[in-house]
């Protein structure tokens, strides 16, 4: 998809980064959404493990006794199939964002892409505005030189072993967690972890940044498949902009035969990816809008119109509408929707107990020293809940037998137990050779939590 744009244009200084990219602090409109955003995301998945429920943490994803808790929630591998409609949501919910609003993830809710601004950020404050550093950088190794990059590094390591402890905490009770670090008494297997994240956020955030979004992520590779000529993207004018050229403020454009765009570059100054958005439409691009605060800023120091780069679609910029019902858009989002309503469903169906039973392999039945047919069946029994329970056993269906069972089962959260029990009945009493029976399991502390399960009875 290109815009149209002047053909020498499309040759002016290709994407090519050999060296770090030092970004300008830009306000704005579009930066204050993403730091706001930003912030609350962050503060989000750094409070989540310490958010209670019901005495226990909301939030514990306990991979080695293979049970996720959320919120009262046990989720267990048989209820597996919820995380597959959770990432098949995530994907359709994303695809329908892009098709409607470009990279948008990208540009403000991307881990990643938090991370980086968050690190800029830190970058910012200690060592000074863009051209500051650049000074710095190319300066000799001086003792405050040493300072300035010693407290940045030092504050970017202190920043990577947080964030990484804060993911940690999904998988691990966050009290002990911290509570083990204070006191240094992390296991080798959770110290493994969390310097290996600490690791990555630090490489990641502090010196491969946009190489991540340009280079290794793959979604900057197959993004364009979902854009079509509605697809809202941060667009430049050619038209109005060029022939771009520096001018006083005051001086009229037309008669210097320029268009609106003065060719400060402060829309390349301001990009975390680096790019000129003047070449067109490029991969690299995150979607963020920095670049359309740095060009209003200038428009209004100039007294020109703002809008010289902005968020349009193809269609738009050719002078056309945008049709808001394409097939395309609609499509992603009435999957996106269906999906929900699955989970939804599957929430509304799932009960917080799992029964099974089997018989005695060895035997269909036996006769007792009374004369009485036993059956032995084993009752197996999940607490899908995060308490525990005392499970009372009952069978319908079959009126003339008796059940020999114990008289109430404790099974813990999230555990198994099972429970071997007997039905007994007099064999002459019983009209066929294969009778039906249910076997009905109670919660005593909750009659609601109840599950039923049919199995056979034999005779002689």
């Amino acid at each position: 998809m290109k815009f149209d744009i002047k053909e020498e244009d499309m040759i002016i200084k290709p994407y090519k980064h050999e060296g770090p990219i030092y970004i300008r602090e830009q306000k704005g409109f579009f930066q204050r959404i993403r730091r706001n955003l930003g912030w609350l995301l962050m503060l989000t998945f750094i409070l989540i493990p310490w958010i209670p429920y019901k005495g226990q943490q909301a939030v514990l994803l306990d991979v080695a006794s293979q049970k996720f808790a959320i919120f009262g929630l046990t989720l267990l591998p048989q209820d597996f199939m919820i995380l597959a409609l959770l990432f098949m949501l995530g994907a359709f919910a994303l695809f329908f964002v892009t098709n409607w609003l470009g990279r948008v993830w990208c540009g403000y809710t991307c881990p990643q892409t938090i991370w980086m601004l968050m690190f800029s950020w830190v970058e910012q404050r200690i060592e000074g505005t863009r051209n500051q550093r650049i000074k710095l950088d190319k300066s000799a190794w001086t003792l405050s030189k040493w300072q300035k990059k010693t407290i940045k590094h030092s504050a970017w390591l202190i920043i990577s072993l947080f964030t990484a402890t804060s993911f940690m905490a999904y998988f691990i009770p966050a009290k002990s967690l911290y509570g083990d670090m204070f006191t240094l008494q992390w296991s080798g297997i959770t110290s493994f972890w969390v310097f290996l994240f600490a690791f990555c956020t630090y490489g990641n955030a502090g010196f491969l940044r946009e190489k991540m979004c340009t280079i290794a992520c793959p979604y900057s590779r197959f993004q364009a498949v979902m854009f079509d000529k509605d697809t809202l993207l941060v667009t430049y004018d050619s038209a109005r902009g060029e022939s771009r050229g520096p001018r006083k403020r005051k001086a009229d454009p037309k008669a210097l035969d320029l268009g609106d765009c003065v060719d400060c570059n402060l829309c390349v100054e301001v990009c975390p990816a680096g790019i000129d958005i003047r070449n067109g439409l490029q991969y690299e691009c995150i979607n963020c809008g920095l670049c359309i605060d740095a060009c209003d800023d200038t428009m209004d120091k100039f007294g020109y119109q703002k809008g010289l780069i902005k968020y349009a679609s193809e269609k738009q910029m050719a002078g056309e509408q945008t049709n808001p019902y394409r097939l395309k858009l609609v499509g992603y989002g009435a999957l996106t929707v269906l999906l929900m309503v699955s989970m939804l469903a599957w929430l509304v169906q799932r009960t917080p107990i799992e029964v099974s039973v089997l018989r005695d392999r060895n035997a269909l039945y036996r006769v007792n020293y009374e004369g009485l047919v036993e059956n032995p069946y084993t009752l197996t029994i999940i607490n899908k809940t995060q308490q525990l329970l005392h499970y009372r056993v009952a069978i319908t269906g079959l009126d003339v037998a008796k059940l020999q069972s114990p008289q109430l089962t404790a099974v813990e959260p999230g555990q198994m137990k099972r429970i071997p029990v007997t039905v007994v009945a007099d064999g002459y009493d019983l009209p066929n050779k294969l009778n039906q029976l249910d076997f009905v399991i109670t919660a005593e502390e909750d009659r609601g939590i109840k599950a039923s399960i049919s199995s056979v009875f034999y005779r002689n």
